[in-house]
């Protein structure tokens, strides 16, 4: 089993690694909960979707413009610093939340200015941190760790929501945002225990000439990017969310149980590829991982799509509950999640080896654009085409097309497939 099992080494080996493995865990949580607790807030201020689907926006372009420049600042300065002080910005607007829900004032506005603060320090956070873990434990133990981070993602995403919502029926907004700000204490004070990790002297400052340095080394070096390619290939081709309350509410039944459930399964399948992941930091040929990942992302895909299309030919119960295709769609989405968590764990592993540490910072940056941007494009896209030819089929052939567009890519740069960990070729 233990050869199975999650590779705990890095917990092991790094002190610094585990307080910010502990101090993340909690914090991840908490930021689930605030999450689901501020649309829930803005739903009940305003009763109109249409305001909850603004705090998307609200996150998403601070996010894009501080994740391209703050791994520019995370390369140009002392990483713990710039980390710390992004912590604290994040934890100050965590905070800003909870007051305003203790004051009572109400103010849709309010929550997305702070919504956009938080989310712009968190784009200075997020890559600062992923370029500080090389730094503290070495590139041979990164797979190890960056599936440890899975197994956080996965737990945030299945307990978060479902912890926020009772939280928010049970005690208030105001105590389950205050229950994140005291969580994101663990991570503030993890990332203040860090040495100092000051840049190396090829370190520029920074600014637009650094952050398109960045985009140049990106241009010029294949393996890293078709890392970021073939995310986007996934992710824009094949993303489901949008489709699922249609999914819950008409084609399945359910309605928002089917669609939490079938989010659940999703955040499942990424837990257990984590905590079984042991294997995979026995795997050199990290490229190719990726592409069979991708592609089994596409083919869960396309098989919850035909589910969806089997479903639709069998009446629904009167009573609106879902029918029994629902256990047969969460198995395909659990397992869309795991080939997910796969492919993230080589792709940011080869992004974290191949990429010069002077560099880390703003290749972190443009990770975190693709990964917040990615869905949103696909969601966007998969909406649009199921007006057309409906829930299911938009599914079926989103999946078969990310399969055919990964194999493409594969066919146009084929050294990606040979990327061997032992000698990273960028």
């Amino acid at each position: 089993m233990p050869r199975i099992l999650a590779d705990l080494t890095p917990l092991r080996a790094s002190p610094a690694f585990r307080r910010l493995w502990i101090g993340n865990a909690l914090s991840a949580v908490g930021s689930q909960l605030t999450l689901l607790a501020v649309s829930l807030e803005v739903y009940r201020l305003t009763g109109s979707s249409f305001h909850v689907g603004l705090l998307g926006l609200f996150a998403l372009v601070p996010l894009v413009l501080a994740g391209l420049y703050g791994g520019a600042i995370a390369d140009a300065h002392d990483r713990r610093k710039v980390a710390l002080g992004s912590a604290l910005v994040l934890w100050g607007a965590t905070a800003a939340i909870a007051a305003q829900a203790w004051l009572g004032l109400g103010s849709v506005w309010v929550l997305y200015a702070l919504t956009a603060v938080h989310s712009g320090a968190a784009g200075i956070n997020q890559p600062t941190r992923g370029a500080i873990i090389p730094a503290i434990l070495g590139l041979k133990l990164l797979p190890a760790a960056n599936s440890l981070n899975m197994v956080t993602f996965g737990i945030a995403q299945m307990v978060g929501p479902l912890l926020g919502g009772v939280l928010v029926a049970q005690v208030g907004f105001a105590w389950t945002y205050t229950i994140d700000v005291v969580t994101y204490t663990a991570a503030l004070w993890s990332v203040y225990l860090l040495p100092p990790l000051p840049p190396d002297g090829a370190a520029s400052r920074p600014g637009l000439r650094s952050v398109v340095e960045g985009f140049r080394f990106l241009g010029s070096q294949p393996n890293i990017r078709m890392t970021f390619l073939i995310d986007l290939v996934a992710m824009v081709m094949a993303a489901p969310r949008a489709l699922l309350p249609a999914v819950g509410a008409v084609l399945i039944g359910g309605g928002e149980t089917t669609v939490g459930i079938l989010l659940a399964a999703t955040a499942l399948g990424a837990f257990l590829a984590g905590v079984f992941s042991g294997p995979l930091g026995r795997i050199h040929r990290q490229g190719a991982a990726v592409f069979w990942s991708v592609a089994a992302w596409g083919a869960s895909i396309g098989a919850f799509g035909a589910v969806v299309l089997l479903a639709t030919r069998e009446p629904r119960p009167a009573d609106g509950s879902a029918t029994g295709w629902l256990w047969a769609a969460a198995a395909c989405m659990a397992a869309a999640g795991i080939a997910d968590a796969v492919s993230s764990v080589f792709r940011t592993t080869i992004l974290q080896t191949a990429t010069p540490d002077h560099l880390r910072g703003r290749l972190q940056g443009v990770f975190i654009v693709v990964v917040a941007g990615g869905p949103r494009v696909g969601e966007m896209l998969s909406g649009t085409v199921a007006v057309g030819i409906g829930e299911g089929w938009t599914l079926v052939a989103g999946g078969v097309l990310c399969i055919a567009a990964a194999a493409a890519l594969m066919r146009w740069q084929p050294g990606f497939l040979r990327y061997d960990s032992r000698s990273p070729v960028p």
